[in-house]
């Protein structure tokens, strides 16, 4: 699969879960093929978002191409507010 969001179920966050949920909700109303990789089950996961995204500090939100890197919920509202998701997911 192509596009990939790391993610969580455990958080006390209200913005990362306010966050998570508003990148599903435009993923599905653009009709985006994206697989859900949820960072609480195993820190290996967690790392590994860090990792690709170049940021020890990083937390989901974070979109992914496959392995390429696309950005995280700032990166990617800012696309939607000038309707360029696609180039920014790396699809066009």
């Amino acid at each position: 699969m192509g596009i990939r969001l790391y993610y969580t179920t455990v958080t006390a966050s209200r913005t990362v879960k306010s966050q998570q949920a508003e990148v599903i909700r435009i993923l599905e109303s653009k009709s985006i093929q994206y697989e859900l990789i949820d960072i609480s089950v195993g820190g290996e996961l967690r790392d590994e978002m860090r990792s690709k995204a170049g940021d020890p500090t990083a937390v989901p939100p974070q979109l992914f191409n496959e392995d390429l890197y696309c950005g995280n919920y700032e990166m990617f509202s800012d696309a939607v507010e000038e309707h360029t998701v696609k180039q920014f997911l790396k699809m066009a």
